[in-house]
């Protein structure tokens, strides 16, 4: 098992994003091929789905969840729900490698007590995007958010408390992770459209690894 306390001295930068918000460069990187393995694992349990807004706009994003909810979206709205709607069964448990790498990546960014139950695991093709959102449907505000970004680069989006905020354009490769919280915690963020590439783990592909406390 990785042990993300030692890596301290190895990491290049730790980045200021705004009060509560850090990007930790290269956090996850020595164990990227491991948790990439790990997503397959739930992939071929709970596969890889384009949601569809409440509004029915078909997400570019496909999805899948690991842990005692997961986040979905359709006609009935934004939500977590401890059972998968396409098979009807619990979510896949969140591997003790992502618990690790969570609860390490929020500690390091200044919030020691962050237990994630719900791990939103998106993966972007060439010309996917996330726009500006806030992450609110979780019940407990004072928990971070811990975003680990692996394969493809991106351009990531972090905003102010308003989405007219113009955000900062800022570049994650694989192995960054985005912790927030505090008075970032409803900071408005997304994904550019994903340009094309070829990482030598992930292929074509950009996987997002969000943590959350939803309950």
């Amino acid at each position: 098992m990785a042990n993300y306390e030692l890596w301290r001295s190895d990491r290049q930068l730790t980045e200021p994003l705004a009060d509560g918000a850090a990007l930790l460069r290269g956090f996850a990187s020595k164990d990227a091929a491991n948790l990439l393995d790990a997503v397959r694992e739930i992939a071929a349990i709970a596969p890889f789905r384009h949601m569809t807004t409440p509004g029915g706009y078909r997400m570019s994003v496909a999805m899948t969840n690991c842990g005692e909810r997961g986040w979905v979206s359709d006609a009935n709205g934004y939500r977590y729900d401890a059972f998968d709607p396409e098979t009807g069964r619990r979510w896949p448990a969140i591997p003790e490698l992502f618990l690790t790498l969570a609860t390490g990546a929020a500690a390091e960014a200044g919030f020691p007590n962050f237990r994630p139950d719900a791990c939103l695991i998106n993966r972007y093709e060439p010309g996917a995007r996330l726009t500006l959102h806030q992450d609110r449907n979780e019940r407990d505000f004072t928990q971070p958010i811990v975003s680990v970004s692996l394969g493809l680069p991106a351009v990531f989006l972090f905003g102010g408390a308003r989405r007219k905020d113009r955000p900062r354009r800022i570049r994650i490769e694989n192995g960054d992770v985005a912790v927030w919280g505090g008075p970032a915690r409803l900071a408005f963020h997304g994904i550019a459209p994903l340009a094309a590439g070829s990482d030598s783990l992930a292929g074509e592909h950009r996987i997002n690894l969000t943590f959350r406390k939803a309950c």
